[in-house]
């Protein structure tokens, strides 16, 4: 903890210096999962890159004492071994705990534990002004703060220090693939999946209109004799959203069952990042996609790899990454839309609790009769659930086009009475971001209160201007295919990110069930 407090001193000087000369400064934490594409503007930065530690993991009151830059796996590395894991893990591992707090996190667990700030117990923060304070959720804590900075994408100030909570854990997840043939079927398997007390992970695949699957986990230690443990970060293991598919390729009504080691379910996407390292793939059209090739790449095809070549490469401009949270009246007449409008398939369903506004997390309204007119009801007040939806693909190559088709689709979701992650390409001007989030005096309030006035609003670090973005031209050599995939290819090898994985030890190896 010495060396902690001895950082974080030095964070709260150089803060404290800033704010005094009124000056404006960036935030370096040493890694991003977004796809927003990268600003221009000042070069003084305070640089939180070394708070990257767990310091102290308590089995007996079940949490962890981690810093902001720590990432998912190593968390789990750290908790596991003592038979504990977080009750929300983002299925990237390279998300980091902080990333989490401090932007929108929702995972297959969330329809039973909320988002990732709903299992932080308390932070340690350092103010605009340079100030080093606590908040949580007890009144003689700051909660304002605490409600306020979860999802505000640090503009209250910086995360320096989280109390996660922990749960038990089991050796396996026991996971079951139940094939759907159509989207409100698949809708309505969800819903259902999420009031089984037997469930503790819950999410869905739709590969088309006429085909998809809802994953659905329990946590046990009991495995049958004989069953192998199914595996998904060896470089010759299936990418998971493939197996789904295989796994429910006939029609059958039979539900087919996995067994898969914990971590191994926890992180079972970042092999092919779901399924955007298909896209890859198409881009560098002439090398197939099948079992070999994703094994010789397969160092490339990891999502923290994927995210350094999506910025290098300058494709992220084109990459349409958005994921929306729907009320569930609504969401099949989401996926109709996109369907025809943007042709991107699969898609991802995660129901995930709502959260009251104010907040900066997505949250859902009730749409109008005639929007939800595809449900059999409309509910007479606000669910408690909603459905995520994630649409990641390729959008037309001209950038006046792709953002036409951005701001199309954040029209058609706030008509439909859903809402956007703030992690990706966001075009609301102004004032129609405040109108849709409608926390404007909540927000401003707690930016006066914590002196924090000075530092960029959520909407300055969210928003992408649609004027500029429409007319924006790339470096002409990275707009030629393949120069610029291979420039990305270039900036992850650089990063050396590939070692992490491969020095991982939370993969599953033979004898762990034993």
């Amino acid at each position: 903890m010495e060396r902690h407090a001895a950082s974080v001193a030095k964070i709260a000087t150089a803060v404290r210096g800033f704010f005094d000369r009124s000056e404006p400064y960036r935030i370096f934490h040493g890694s991003t999962n977004s796809t927003r594409p990268a600003r221009a503007g000042t070069t003084r930065a305070v640089d939180i890159s070394a708070l990257r530690h767990v310091l102290h993991v308590d089995p007996a009151a079940r949490l962890a004492r981690v810093e902001p830059n720590v990432p998912m796996d190593r968390l789990v590395e750290a908790t596991l071994p003592l038979g504990l894991v977080p009750p929300v893990v983002m299925e990237f591992p390279g998300i980091t705990a902080g990333g989490g707090f401090a932007g929108t996190a929702g995972e297959s667990s969330s329809f039973r534990h909320g988002f990732f700030d709903d299992t932080v117990q308390r932070v340690e923060m350092v103010l605009a002004d340079g100030s080093v304070v606590w908040a949580s959720r007890d009144p003689a804590e700051n909660p304002d703060l605490f409600r306020g900075a979860a999802g505000a994408v640090g503009t209250l100030g910086i995360t320096t220090l989280l109390e996660v909570r922990l749960m038990e854990a089991k050796k396996f997840v026991r996971t079951r693939y139940r094939r759907t043939s159509s989207v409100a079927e698949a809708v309505r398997a969800i819903r259902e999946e999420t009031a089984k007390p037997e469930n503790d992970y819950v999410d869905g695949i739709l590969f088309s209109k006429d085909h998809g699957v809802v994953i659905t986990g329990s946590l046990t230690d009991e495995k049958p004799a004989g069953e192998k443990p199914k595996t998904f970060s060896g470089a010759w293991d299936p990418w998971f959203y493939l197996h789904a598919q295989e796994r429910t390729s006939s029609s059958s009504s039979a539900v087919a069952v996995d067994y898969i080691p914990l971590a191994e379910y926890l992180f079972r996407y970042d092999r092919g990042g779901f399924w955007v390292g298909a896209a890859a793939f198409r881009y560098f059209w002439w090398v197939p996609f099948n079992r070999l090739t994703r094994w010789f790449l397969d160092d490339f095809l990891h999502t923290r790899m994927m995210y350094r070549a999506l910025h290098g490469s300058g494709e992220s401009a084109r990459f349409v990454v958005q994921d929306i949270a729907m009320p569930f009246p609504t969401a099949e007449a989401l996926v109709d839309y996109t369907a025809a409008e943007l042709a991107i398939w699969p898609l991802w369903l995660c129901p995930l609790q709502r959260r009251a506004p104010p907040t900066f997390h997505p949250f859902t309204t009730t749409p109008p009769p005639e929007a939800a007119a595809k449900d059999q009801q409309t509910p007479a007040e606000e669910d408690e659930l909603m459905l995520n939806v994630g649409v990641w693909g390729w959008g037309p190559k001209k950038p006046a086009d792709f953002v036409a088709k951005n701001r199309e689709l954040e029209a058609k979701v706030h008509a439909l009475g859903g809402m956007k992650w703030l992690y990706a390409h966001t075009y609301y001007k102004l004032d129609e971001f405040w109108e849709i989030y409608g926390c404007r005096a909540w927000y401003e309030a707690l930016r006066a209160k914590f002196r924090a006035t000075a530092l960029p609003s959520v909407w300055d670090k969210v928003h992408v201007d649609a004027d500029a973005a429409g007319g924006r031209r790339r470096h002409w050599l990275k707009s030629v295919n393949p120069i610029g995939g291979f420039y990305g290819i270039w900036v992850s090898i650089k990063s050396g990110d590939y070692f992490l994985h491969r020095r991982a030890t939370w993969k599953w190896k033979k004898g762990d069930d034993e």
